[in-house]
């Protein structure tokens, strides 16, 4: 049966009839690279196979893990970065204005039908856009960015197929965690996974990404939902170009029955996931009265647009208890300038948040802010592994941005109906 995952790397490599397990060459549309894995680890390699990048309007760069350059390392890391940039005249490059996740298409670089790369796992984010775009390391990076081509595994398709509509301050992350819950962490056994149904329709672009970010949490290469209306107004508005073809993608399939799982969103309940792990997800309920120390909104899974608005209308009139620390690192500076204009930011700062600069920042462990010894903290990010955020004595649990920021109010774990009322 065709598949979306099929049909886009069939587009790619020129071949049709693609079976699961088939390996072909594929032409690549677009390669992401940031300061961290970019230049600083391609650059030798392609130094000693003496190349210049193939193709300099189809590689894009982000500056977003050393953000902001404090000492000197990351200052030489960003100086690196950036005479790279100059060297090989690259034009598409963005300069601490954000996670690069959320930077790519935001600036129009995603659209339908497109085969992409990105020099981090996060990268399947593309996928909410009808692209196929994957995760890759420096060396694959490399081969990338000297020919243009790279080889991939056809894979099977693992179909969640969502019934019925949300409820109130209900989100794509809650679905995420219900999911990494049902399936596991590697469930997706690097395949590519698709959302399908009623109720991703019914979701915003940017909650769309934070589902196929966190197929890197499903163990699987992409994370696909298949192009419509709402994506192509999105690109278009975001200065990118649809292909007149879009609609080709809009395929919802996979290759049996055995592949397809059901869930009803009308039946999930906020959820949070227990350290050190996205799949020790439980109602939020469960969690209650766990007292903790950081409530952190942040990264590209927890800190666009929509998910400060969604802090935003909890917090509006209320305080963060005194035990808790709000910290909240908006995920672009197109998004922050937004959320300034409609109020959402003073909302946030009113109710006593501090906040970070537009980068990965404590999602990677990087800066100044790095959880300490035996904190506790409730964030918005996608992962909570041990010592991932800070030390290794510190713990994290994982919630939706609603869910955050009515525990911080409270000052432990709680569900957000219960502080709206809802």
């Amino acid at each position: 049966m065709d598949t979306l995952a099929k049909a886009l790397i069939s587009r790619a490599s020129g071949q049709s009839k693609l079976r699961v397990d088939d390996v072909v060459i594929c032409e690549v549309d677009l390669a992401m690279i940031h300061d961290s894995g970019g230049p600083r680890r391609v650059k030798p390699i392609l130094d000693r196979l003496q190349r210049q990048v193939w193709d300099k309007d189809k590689i894009v760069v982000v500056t977003d893990h050393y953000v902001p350059a404090d000492n000197a390392e990351t200052q030489a890391i960003q100086a690196l970065t950036k005479q790279w940039v100059q060297d090989q005249s690259i034009d598409k490059f963005y300069d601490e204005q954000g996670i690069c996740h959320v930077v790519l298409p935001e600036r129009g670089h995603l659209a339908p039908g497109l085969f992409c790369v990105g020099g981090d796992s996060h990268s399947p984010t593309g996928g909410a856009f009808g692209a196929y775009m994957f995760g890759i390391g420096a060396t694959e990076m490399a081969g990338v960015l000297a020919t243009g081509e790279i080889w991939i595994k056809v894979p099977e398709t693992i179909l969640m197929s969502w019934r019925n509509q949300l409820s109130a301050y209900v989100t794509a992350k809650d679905m995420m965690l219900a999911m990494c819950r049902k399936i596991g962490m590697g469930g997706g056994r690097y395949q590519a996974i698709q959302y399908a149904g009623e109720t991703i329709q019914a979701l915003s672009m940017q909650e769309r990404m934070t589902l196929s970010n966190m197929a890197a949490e499903l163990g699987a290469q992409a994370g696909l939902i298949a192009p419509d209306e709402a994506t192509v107004a999105f690109v278009q508005a975001a200065g990118g170009k649809v292909p007149a073809n879009w609609r080709d993608f809009q395929i919802e399939a996979a290759e049996s029955a055995e592949n397809v799982m059901q869930f009803d969103a009308a039946s999930l309940e906020p959820q949070i996931a227990a350290p050190h792990s996205p799949e020790n997800a439980d109602a939020a309920d469960a969690f209650r009265n766990i007292s903790f120390d950081v409530a952190y909104i942040g990264a590209c899974t927890g800190a666009k647009y929509v998910d400060l608005a969604a802090a935003a209308k909890v917090l509006k009139g209320r305080r963060i208890a005194k035990n808790v620390t709000l910290k909240v690192a908006p995920a672009s500076l197109r998004d922050q300038n937004r959320a300034t204009q409609d109020g959402i930011m003073q909302i946030l700062q009113d109710a006593g948040a501090e906040f970070l600069a537009n980068s990965c920042g404590i999602c990677a462990g990087y800066g100044d802010d790095r959880l300490a010894e035996n904190q506790v903290c409730l964030s918005s990010t996608a992962r909570n592994f041990k010592g991932r955020m800070g030390a290794p004595s510190s713990q994290v649990y994982l919630a939706s941005p609603y869910t955050v920021a009515a525990s911080a109010v409270t000052g432990r774990l709680s569900d957000p109906r219960q502080v709206m009322g809802g």
